[in-house]
């Protein structure tokens, strides 16, 4: 089967983009349940935004961030901990001819974006920025 136009190198076909949709919601099923097997997981808010199949299938790696930030590496260290149960939990509720194993990783977007902007308004990089901006102003001008 061919791939779709929109679809390069490194982008991830329709059918793990579904596939990974599909394991986030049954996730966060379990997680709003409350049925985790781990101590360490009671009573933490935990919200997944996003998960990635690898081309195969085979392999979930699941973007997670506690509420808060609040022990962040903890968390992430009980639910890989606990991978197995949820995989046992998920094949319950999804039929796929093999289930995924499950990385959980901790989901820095925001903290990136953060950062980045933090760096863009420093006055070295806003000055150079600025100076670009007028330069493409002058272009469009002439």
């Amino acid at each position: 089967m061919a791939k779709s136009m929109g679809e390069g190198p490194g982008m991830p076909s329709q059918r793990q983009l579904r596939v990974g949709e599909l394991v986030r919601k049954e996730l966060s099923d379990i997680f709003t349940r409350g049925q985790l097997s781990d101590p360490d997981l009671d009573g933490v808010i935990i919200t997944i935004p996003e998960v990635r199949m690898t081309p195969d299938l085979r392999l979930a790696t699941c973007l997670v961030m506690p509420l808060g930030g609040r022990n962040a590496d903890k968390v992430v260290k009980a639910l890989n901990r606990s991978a197995k149960f949820f995989r046992g939990q998920v094949s319950r509720k999804l039929t796929m001819k093999y289930m995924p194993d499950f990385r959980f990783i901790l989901d820095t977007r925001f903290d990136d974006d953060d950062r980045i902007g933090t760096l863009l308004m420093q006055p070295e990089v806003k000055r150079d920025l600025d100076a670009i901006a007028e330069d493409e102003t002058d272009d469009r001008d002439d």
